[in-house]
């Protein structure tokens, strides 16, 4: 049964609940003060916890902020008994962080109900973690080893052949064959890039010293910059004539050039993936406020809203069907860059065959 812990200066307050709690059959902790409920928090981590809001050294606000700072009980449901009626007490506490509050005096029902839906949606999310993890690893397994291997037979098929042929080849052959060989490296270096760039932006969103620094980026030549990437990546698929943009000038766009150019080639890698040749990928680019949008349409299969809920890292929408190369890294990577800069990252199913993303990025006043 769940682990609950009262926190209640009111002595007697707190033994009536903590008695008919073990009444219902859940495994009880109290603390007579904040700081002892902090320390049991941190020692004993319970399901739940149910916490008085006006007490001496240590009230409620304060003890939500320990518990919700520490990575051990930062989940944890979290109740607030209040004898206090005013909605700004409410708001507080509910804006630190605090799943839900009962206010004083309170029927045992009232207490139980909340309880036991708080208990629900933690189960209910540690169920959708579980599915979630399950996809990945799904995705891990299915993915990894063939975005690996078919680079490398290509690299080592074609090497082998170089080298056991190299008296009878003619030079047109060798090229072939070291186009091969070329293309198959170029796959498995991109492969790496991504996932250090991955890496790399994980780490820096969990350094706040390190964001810091990030968001000092200035970039004054945002048109040229995008444009350019944009060529390359539509040389690349060989469709220069599908791309249509239309890119606006902007200075002081929080950002560094290597990741914009990095979030253009990916969200434009993904439209000319999954539209056809001769379908047309706009790209536009304009300064809106405070803000610079990037917006890259195109039309092909398009995402469900389902699947656009579900981007991350190593997630291919339906690759059981579909036969597409790629560990599903790009998208995550376009939003942990945007995030790294204190941007907007959205994708947005259009109505239509086809996707639009959007890339909102922050525009320094100096």
């Amino acid at each position: 049964m769940a682990k609950i812990l009262v926190i209640e200066d009111a002595s007697e307050l707190r033994n009536d609940i903590l008695e008919m709690l073990s009444l219902e059959g859940y495994e009880t902790l109290g603390a007579a003060n904040g700081y002892i409920g902090v320390d049991i928090a941190f020692n004993e981590p319970p399901d739940l916890i149910v916490c008085d809001v006006m007490m001496p050294e240590l009230d409620g606000y304060g003890v939500l902020e320990r518990v919700r700072s520490n990575p051990l009980t930062s989940t944890i449901p979290f109740i607030f008994l209040t004898s206090k009626t005013e909605h700004s007490s409410v708001r507080q506490g509910m804006t630190l962080g605090a799943d839900d509050y009962l206010t004083k005096p309170f029927m045992v029902s009232e207490l139980l109900d909340t309880i036991r839906t708080q208990l629900k949606k933690k189960e209910d999310q540690a169920r959708d973690t579980r599915q979630h993890m399950d996809k990945l690893r799904e995705n891990i397994i299915t993915a990894l080893p063939h975005e690996l291997r078919t680079p490398l037979n290509t690299v080592l098929g074609f090497s082998e052949m170089l080298i056991n042929e190299a008296d009878n080849i003619p030079p047109e052959q060798v090229r072939e064959w070291g186009q091969h060989i070329l293309s198959a490296g170029q796959r498995l270096l991109r492969m790496t890039e991504n996932y250090l760039s991955y890496t790399r932006s994980n780490v820096v969103l969990r350094s706040p010293e390190m964001l810091d620094k990030y968001r000092q980026e200035r970039l004054y030549n945002v048109r040229a910059i995008v444009e350019g990437q944009a060529e390359r990546t539509a040389e690349r698929y060989r469709r220069t004539g599908d791309m249509v943009s239309a890119v606006e000038e902007a200075h002081h766009v929080i950002i560094a050039q290597a990741d914009l150019m990095k979030i253009v080639d990916e969200l434009l890698d993904n439209a000319f993936k999954f539209s056809m040749p001769g379908t047309p990928v706009r790209l536009t680019g304009r300064p809106e406020a405070e803000r610079y949008l990037l917006t890259i349409e195109d039309e092909g299969r398009g995402i469900d809203a389902v699947n656009i809920q579900n981007i991350g890292a190593y997630m291919q929408f339906d690759r059981w069907f579909y036969e597409q190369q790629g560990m599903g890294l790009g998208l995550a990577i376009v939003d942990q860059l945007v995030r790294l800069y204190d941007g907007i990252f959205t994708i947005q199913a259009t109505g239509l065959p086809g996707t639009r993303a959007v890339v909102q990025l922050r525009i320094s006043s100096g």
